[in-house]
C-alpha cells in the first residue's frame, strides 16, 4: 500500500522561477519577498536585474501557493506589479533563502518609481528626540524618498544613483543589509554621520552657515520677508512667507511674474482649510504619496494669506510638505504657509544644480539653502484639479513621472517630442508609453537643451533606442526642428488629432472604431495652414475627418492679439458685423490709434492669420465683458472667465451651425446686448459656458445620427475648465453617450506626445503597406 501523504501538496517539494515586472525596484520588494519566503519556510533567492525582479522559491506546493497569493495580493505599498511569469524547475535542495546581487541586462521593461513623499514612520523619527536621525533633512526608507531624480542607470542600486558618493557608516550599513529592516537596500539611506547635509549661503557674503542652526536661520530670513532659493528633490524652489505682502511683491518684481498665481505649501490640512475649500477627494490628493499641487477654490477674505499669492483668481494651488526638509521649514515658520514656486525665470527650465542656482537665481533670491545630494533629473511639481470627484491632471511631473501609460497595443521604439507649450515627451516601447516629467515651454534654447538631456536619460534607463520620431506639424516649433536633426525617420502629426488620440490611448481604445473628438484649445497648426483650435474630429489612430469647426476669425498680429484679448474681442465683433461700441470694455481698452490700425489689418488681411480657436473665443469673451483686457501669462483671460462663472443659471447663448461651420456671431451679438443691458458678468459668463457645452451636445447628436458613432472624447487646453467639462459631460451622459476624458495625462499640450507616438507609428505602417 502506497502512503498518499508522500505525494500530498503539504509534503511534495517543488521549485519555481518567477519573473516580476512593474515598479518593483527601490520600493522594498526584495525584502518583502525575503520575509514572505522565510514566513512560508521556502528556500531559494531573489534579486534585481534590469528587467525587474527574479525569484526562485523551493518548498512544499502548499507553501509555494500561499507565497504566490501573498505576492499577488499584498505587495509593498509603493510597488506596482505589471506581470508575474512563472516557470517550474526541478528542486535543487537549497537550504536557505537569500538576496543575490543585482544583474544588468541589455533590454528592459522595468518601471522606475517616481519620487515619493516622506512616509509616516520616517516623519515620526524626524521629530523624535531619541532617534539618531532627529531633524535630519534626508531621512528616508524603502517606502519613501527620492527615486527617479537620483537614478543614473538601472538596476536601481546605490552605485548607479547620486548617493554613490556617500559611503554608509556602520549603523546605516547594518540597516541596509538587514532584509527585515525597512531600510534594507534603501538606496538613499543615510544619516547625519555619513549622508548629505544642508547649508545656507547669503548672497554677497562668503560665509556659510552649517549645522543645527541652518533651519532656524532660513526661517528667520523668511519671517523677515526675504526670498530663499531652496534645493529640493527635483530642483529649486523660490520660497517666501505666503502671508507677507512685501515679500510677494518683491518676488513678483524680480521674477517678472505680474499676475500668475504662486503655489503655496501649507504645514497641514487644518492650515489649508483656513483659506481654501476642501472636498474629500481634494484632501486625499493633498495627502497622497504623490503630493501634487492641487488647485482649490479660495475662501473669502477672512484669511492671513496674502492676496498677492493668486491675484484676481478664485483658485489657488496648494501642496503639503513632501520632503523632510520641507517639514522642518514649515514646522519652524511662524505662519506655516510658504510660497514655493519653481526656481527659474519664466519659461526657463527649473534650476537643479548648486552652481547653476548661484548664477541663474542670483537676481531672484536673497539666500540659498543648498545641499550636496546631486539631482540627476530635474522634475517640477505636478498640478492637478478635481472634477466630478475625479482627478484631472494639469501638469504631470513629480510623483507621477516616469510611471508610464499602458498602451492599447505594442509599439516599436518610438519617440514623440510634443509641441511647444507645457512640453513633455513620450518614449514608447512595447506595451508602455513612458511619459516624461514637465519640461517647460519650448520657447528658448535652455528648455530645448533640457528636453534633449531628459530624452537621453529616458533612453538610457529604459534601454530604448527609438526607430522613429513624432513631432508637431508646426515647422517653427523648436521641438519639431530638433526632431528633424536626429537622423531618424520623422512623422509630423496634426496637433488636434494628437489630442484626441491621447484620450483614446489613456482609455486603451483599440482605434478600430472611430470616435467623435472635440479638440478645443488655443493654438494648433492646421493642415490648411490656418491656426486651428475649435475642432470636431471623427478620428482613429490612422487619421481623422474634420467634421466641424469654429468659423475662421482673423488673428491680427498673431501673438500681439493673444497678449491683448481686447484685440480678439474686436476681431470677433468685426467678423460678426457688429459695431465697436465705445460702451464696451474691450473697445475702451483699445487706444484709438490702435483701433484704426487693427481695422485696417482686418479689412485688408494684413499680418493676419485665420483662426478657428475656441481658446481665443474664450479670451475674446473675457475681454468683451470686461474681465481681462491684457494678459501676463498664458490662459489668464480664460482662467479668470471660468473663475467668474459662479451663477447657477441654466440659460445659454446659441451658436449657428451651417454644414460643418460653427458661427459664434450670434453668441457675440447676444453677449453685447447683455453687456449693454448691464447684466451681471457672472451670469453672462455662465450663459457662455453653457452655450459651449450645448454646442458639444448638439454636434455629438448630429454626428451620431449621421454615422452611428456614440463615443465622445474631450481634449485640449480648454477642457482644463472644470465648469465647461462638468457641464458638457453631464449633458452627454444624459443623452447616453460614452464619454472619454483625461485622467492620466493633461488635456493641455502636456498630453500631446502620447497621442503623437501612436499616430506616427500607425501612419508609418500605412505608408509601408
Amino acid at each position: 500500500m502506497i502512503n498518499s501523504r508522500l505525494n500530498s501538496p503539504s509534503t511534495t517539494h517543488i521549485r519555481q522561477r518567477l519573473t516580476v515586472t512593474g515598479v518593483v525596484q527601490g520600493v522594498g520588494f526584495r525584502p518583502f519577498v525575503y520575509g514572505l519566503a522565510i514566513a512560508h519556510d521556502l528556500t531559494g533567492f531573489v534579486g534585481n536585474d534590469s528587467g525587474g525582479v527574479f525569484i526562485e522559491v523551493e518548498g512544499t506546493a502548499t507553501a509555494v501557493a500561499h507565497f504566490h497569493h501573498a505576492l499577488h495580493n499584498n505587495p509593498p505599498p509603493l510597488a506596482h506589479i505589471e506581470t508575474i511569469n512563472t516557470e517550474t524547475m526541478p528542486p535543487n535542495g537549497d537550504t536557505t533563502f537569500i538576496i543575490v546581487h543585482s544583474q544588468a541586462q541589455a533590454s528592459t521593461n522595468t518601471l522606475i518609481s517616481p519620487d515619493i513623499c516622506i512616509c509616516d514612520d520616517c516623519l515620526q523619527e524626524l521629530f523624535d528626540l531619541a532617534d539618531r536621525r532627529y531633524r535630519y533633512p534626508f531621512i528616508n526608507c524603502t517606502n519613501c524618498g527620492p527615486r527617479f531624480t537620483i537614478i543614473k542607470d538601472i538596476p536601481y542600486d546605490r552605485p548607479l544613483t547620486t548617493m554613490a558618493d556617500f559611503p554608509m557608516c556602520p549603523d546605516c550599513l547594518v540597516e541596509y543589509e538587514d532584509p527585515l529592516d525597512r531600510r534594507f537596500h534603501a538606496q538613499p539611506n543615510a544619516c547625519p554621520v555619513c549622508g548629505p547635509h544642508i547649508w545656507l549661503e547669503m548672497k554677497g557674503h562668503t560665509f556659510k552657515i552649517n549645522g543645527d542652526h541652518v533651519i532656524a536661520h532660513v526661517v528667520g530670513l523668511l519671517n523677515d520677508g526675504l526670498i530663499v532659493a531652496v534645493k529640493g528633490l527635483g530642483g529649486f524652489h523660490l520660497a517666501c512667507d505666503a502671508t507677507n505682502n512685501r515679500a510677494l511683491k518683491t518676488l513678483r518684481q524680480r521674477k517678472g511674474r505680474v499676475d500668475k498665481p504662486f503655489a503655496v505649501m501649507a504645514v497641514d490640512l487644518d492650515s489649508v482649510r483656513q483659506f481654501a475649500h476642501l472636498s474629500m477627494q481634494e484632501e486625499a490628493l493633498l495627502s497622497s504619496k504623490e503630493r501634487p499641487i492641487v488647485l482649490l477654490r479660495k475662501k473669502g477674505n477672512q484669511t492671513s494669506l496674502s492676496k498677492l499669492v493668486a491675484p484676481g483668481n478664485q483658485y489657488i494651488g496648494v501642496m503639503l510638505p513632501y520632503t523632510p526638509l520641507h517639514y522642518l521649514l514649515l514646522h519652524a515658520s511662524e505662519s506655516g504657509l510658504l510660497v514655493m514656486t519653481s526656481g527659474n525665470y519664466s519659461n526657463e527650465p527649473i534650476v537643479m544644480d548648486n552652481d547653476e542656482a548661484r548664477e541663474r537665481l542670483a537676481s531672484l533670491a536673497d539666500a540659498f539653502l543648498l545641499h550636496n545630494r546631486d539631482i540627476n533629473g530635474r522634475c517640477d511639481d505636478s498640478v492637478v484639479r478635481v472634477v466630478d470627484d475625479t482627478l484631472l491632471p494639469i501638469r504631470r511631473s513629480r510623483g507621477y513621472a516616469p510611471f508610464p501609460v499602458k498602451l492599447p497595443f505594442d509599439l516599436p521604439p518610438t519617440l514623440a517630442v510634443g509641441g511647444e507649450l507645457k512640453a513633455t515627451f513620450c518614449l514608447a516601447n512595447g506595451e508602455y508609453g513612458y511619459m516624461s516629467q514637465h519640461i517647460g515651454d519650448m520657447e528658448n534654447l535652455e528648455t530645448m537643451a533640457a528636453l534633449a538631456t531628459a530624452v537621453a536619460h529616458y533612453q538610457s534607463i529604459f534601454r530604448t533606442k527609438p526607430e522613429l520620431i513624432a513631432c508637431d506639424m508646426h515647422p517653427n516649433y523648436l521641438s519639431t526642428q530638433w526632431a528633424h536633426k536626429q537622423g531618424l525617420p520623422v512623422v509630423a502629426v496634426q496637433h488636434h488629432h494628437a489630442h484626441i488620440a491621447a484620450v483614446m490611448v489613456e482609455h486603451r481604445l483599440d482605434g478600430k472604431t472611430p470616435i467623435i473628438g472635440f479638440s478645443f484649445d488655443g493654438t494648433g497648426y492646421g493642415t490648411d495652414g490656418a491656426i486651428w483650435g475649435g475642432e470636431v474630429l471623427i478620428a482613429d489612430y490612422k487619421g481623422f475627418q474634420r467634421a466641424a469647426h469654429l468659423k475662421y476669425v482673423p488673428l491680427a498680429g498673431g501673438d500681439v492679439s493673444v497678449q491683448r484679448p481686447y484685440r480678439l474681442a474686436l476681431s470677433h465683433l468685426w467678423a460678426a458685423g457688429l459695431d465697436w461700441d465705445e460702451r464696451l470694455p474691450c473697445v475702451v481698452a483699445c487706444p484709438p490709434q490702435e483701433r484704426t490700425i487693427l481695422r485696417q489689418q482686418l479689412e485688408k488681411a494684413i499680418n493676419s492669420v485665420p483662426t478657428s480657436s475656441m481658446g481665443r473665443l474664450f479670451d475674446a469673451v473675457a475681454a468683451l465683458i470686461g474681465v481681462r483686457q491684457t494678459i501676463t501669462y498664458e490662459g489668464q483671460a480664460a482662467i479668470e472667465l471660468e473663475a467668474l462663472t459662479t451663477s447657477a443659471t441654466d440659460k445659454a447663448y446659441t451658436f449657428t451651425i451651417n454644414d460643418d461651420i460653427v458661427d459664434p456671431a450670434p453668441v457675440i451679438a447676444a453677449i453685447v446686448e447683455d453687456v449693454l443691458a448691464e447684466m451681471a458678468t457672472a451670469v453672462i459668463s455662465a450663459k457662455f459656458h453653457n452655450a459651449v457645452a450645448h454646442l458639444i451636445l448638439q454636434l455629438s447628436l448630429q454626428i451620431r445620427e449621421e454615422t452611428g458613432l456614440n463615443q465622445v472624447a474631450l481634449s485640449g487646453g480648454v477642457f482644463q475648465n472644470v465648469r465647461l467639462l462638468s457641464t458638457a459631460v453631464d449633458l452627454l451622459r444624459a443623452n447616453q453617450f460614452d464619454i472619454f476624458t483625461h485622467r492620466l495625462v493633461p488635456p493641455n499640450d502636456g498630453g500631446l506626445a502620447l497621442g503623437q507616438a501612436i499616430i506616427a507609428r500607425q501612419q508609418m505602417m500605412n505608408d509601408e503597406q
